[in-house]
């Protein structure tokens, strides 16, 4: 039962509150989906397009680069203009543009609609962390934001398994069209629910629009039997955020309070998706590449490249299954031990697999397949168990709410600024250093992320986001002392 002797029912959260959670976590979904899908596609635009290795580049980076701009230009507009209207219009960006990629006619207009696609993921890193974290209780909101975001895992593994399955069936060039037309109808599905959740209590009154805050509070806290039954809330002075995102931004970083929190959210974020990215995009080709060295029959026409996508395809799905493993360990683990313990042992456990990878020639022709496997299985691991998960719920968790959106959507940025510029430097590096010497470089950016994390650490584990106090989180990485 309730303090006050009310009986709790069947569950604590509302009906309210896990709809919000389930559309939230169908924004991680498609970024996964959609990203890791590209992957596969790649070979076969490669080939339909005649892309070199810069066309490479430009192929992988372009969603990238638009998750840049969407989570700089759109992400901080939530702490204007509402958590809803933004959760709302990036998946009408993201439904309209999914139809344009699936019906491209020419490259220009396949890198716009991927570009298009990635600003509304790029929105969606802030808004969909924000609106879940405002809405359900401290106790719960490490594992439910990670639970969300580990969809993006969820996302990456079944891009896999349906451009595997959509390779078997359209065995030709055109089979990438219809990878990004599957995911069209469920997005277009999601943005018509997403009308009916409420908007951000806190962001309401934040606002000094109390009242509306209050009702949207008592149908997030609708349940039966009826807790709580009377919702009072204090007025506030707050004003809506109106100067613009990039005022805001300065104002992140010239706040001593705030500064510490920016570098802290940013630069291992930024650290971590040079790796992530490079690799999960790039999985399939390294292992294209590892398969040409056995395979040479009918090398360069239209059904080696299909043949040695699928294969790499299936290698890629035995490898992103351990990006599922590891997000799941860190819902369990992220209230428990703190974001910043996990943070750091994952980035030495994630620079352990690149070396495993980098040293995979010394284990003879026989095994380099098998090494290089077990060395990106653990690199995914560790990344989701440890940065790729937790960079993501610090960025919400270690700012006031009227700045909230925009330091998320800041660090967001940040990330993607690594990502996107891995993303086009891969294929060019891949063709002319190697494997090896490419990974060396991602040994090296994952131990750097350890480093900064310490220096900078904020522990934001069981600390309530209306009680955040920046001057007394500098001190401590310890969950058990906050």
């Amino acid at each position: 039962m309730w303090a006050d002797g009310t009986p709790v029912g069947s569950a604590q959260m509302t009906a309210m509150q896990w709809r919000i959670w389930w559309l939230a976590s169908a924004g991680k979904f498609f970024g996964g989906l959609i990203i890791f899908m590209t992957g596969v596609a790649l070979p076969l635009l490669a080939k339909r397009f005649d892309l070199d290795a810069v066309g490479y580049g430009l192929v992988s980076s372009v969603t990238l680069f638009g998750l840049f701009v969407g989570a700089t230009a759109l992400g901080g507009l939530a702490d204007r203009y509402g958590r809803k209207r933004m959760f709302l219009i990036e998946m009408v960006v993201l439904t309209l543009f999914l139809v344009v990629v699936s019906l491209a006619p020419n490259l220009i207009v396949l890198l716009l609609a991927l570009f298009g696609i990635g600003v509304a993921l790029g929105c969606d890193y802030p808004t969909a962390h924000l609106i879940i974290s405002e809405s359900i209780p401290s106790r719960h909101r490490g594992r439910m934001v990670l639970g969300a975001f580990s969809f993006q895992a969820v996302g990456a593994f079944s891009g896999i398994g349906i451009s595997l399955g959509v390779l078997t069936v359209f065995e030709d060039l055109s089979a990438w069209r219809w990878m990004y037309a599957v995911a069209i109808l469920p997005a277009f599905a999601i943005l018509v629910a997403r009308f009916f959740v409420v908007e951000s209590a806190q962001w309401l009154v934040k606002s000094g629009n109390v009242e509306h805050a209050r009702l949207s509070l008592s149908r997030l806290l609708k349940r039966e039997p009826v807790y709580p039954t009377d919702i009072s809330l204090s007025e506030h002075d707050g004003k809506p955020v109106t100067g613009s995102t990039f005022a805001s931004f300065r104002e992140l970083i010239r706040n001593k309070e705030t500064r510490r929190a920016t570098i802290l959210a940013s630069v291992p974020w930024f650290l971590q998706d040079i790796s992530t990215f490079g690799v999960g995009i790039f999985t399939p080709l390294v292992l294209s590449g590892l398969f040409d060295k056995t395979t040479t029959q009918h090398k360069g026409s239209i059904a080696h490249v299909v043949a040695d996508d699928i294969q790499a395809a299936q290698g890629a799905a035995l490898v992103d299954w351990m990006l599922v493993v590891g997000v799941l360990l860190a819902i369990l683990l992220s209230d428990r031990v703190g974001r910043i313990k996990l943070q750091i042992f994952g980035f030495i456990g994630a620079a352990i697999g690149l070396f495993i990878g980098v040293m995979a020639p010394s284990f003879g022709a026989n095994n380099e397949m098998i090494v290089v496997l077990c060395g990106l299985m653990l690199f995914n691991f560790m990344t989701n168990l440890g940065p790729n998960s937790q960079t993501y719920l610090i960025a919400g968790e270690v700012f006031p709410t009227e700045h909230r959106a925009v330091g998320a959507g800041l660090a967001a940025s940040i990330g993607k600024l690594g990502a996107m510029s891995t993303a086009f430097v891969f294929p060019i590096f891949l063709a002319s250093v190697g494997r090896e010497a490419l990974l060396s470089v991602l040994v090296v950016t994952s131990l750097l992320g350890a480093v900064v994390t310490w220096l900078y650490r904020i522990e934001t584990a069981g600390i309530n986001l209306e009680e955040v106090d920046l001057k007394e989180l500098e001190q401590t990485s310890d969950p058990q002392a906050l």
